[in-house]
């Protein structure tokens, strides 16, 4: 069994999915959400949903120590589902390559400190874009950087807002990072690679 832990920052739609999608999975399973917000919504979701709920402060995450409380629930897979710090890179060597990040644009474009939610929406339709879409990447020690997993795309109208787009960016965002995720920690990247490229999950 291939043990998840997900980090979020806010509401937690897409850590909800996430929950819901491995319930009873054979292979794989949530087995903690972790907030860097003590209020966020993503916290009362998880532990409604029957999963531990974790607040961690800044000077907790920058510790190396961090890993112990990760190890106690044997985490072999990170999940960045809307979480807005930067990952330490003691982490990212604990891990190994097996934290995964959910960015709402088309990566290079539209990413690095600072840009997230609205931010993101807000400078697509400011640039004029006619699409956008979501990005699902392997973490590495910068923003919204590392090998890229898979990408889909949305329109951008001439009147969409920053609310519109992000409505559509949910939508694949609950379509597609639940599957993603599970196949690339059930079945490995260069399959998920493979088969993003070969368009089988459009």
């Amino acid at each position: 069994m291939k043990n998840i832990v997900i980090f979020a920052s806010g509401t937690g739609s897409n850590a909800l999915k996430l929950i819901e999608h491995f319930d009873g999975h054979p292979t794989a399973a949530v087995r903690a959400v972790f907030s860097n917000v003590a209020n966020a919504p993503v916290l009362d979701k998880a532990r409604n949903a029957g999963i531990d709920a974790i607040y961690f402060t800044k000077e907790a995450f920058q510790d190396p120590e961090f890993t112990k409380r990760l190890d106690e629930y044997h985490c072999d897979w990170i999940i960045l589902a809307g979480f807005l710090w930067l990952v330490p890179e003691y982490l990212i060597q604990h891990m190994g390559g097996r934290i995964i990040n959910l960015h709402p644009a088309l990566l290079p474009s539209y990413g690095g400190k600072g840009m997230y939610g609205a931010r993101v929406h807000q400078a697509v339709i400011e640039s004029k874009e006619n699409h956008s879409g979501i990005t699902i990447h392997l973490v590495d020690g910068h923003y919204d950087h590392g090998e890229i997993l898979f990408q889909a795309h949305c329109s951008v109208e001439t009147n969409d807002t920053p609310e519109s787009l992000a409505n559509k960016i949910h939508q694949l965002e609950w379509k597609y990072l639940p599957i993603i995720c599970e196949k690339t920690i059930t079945q490995g990247v260069d399959f998920v690679k493979q088969m993003s490229e070969n368009k089988a999950y459009r």
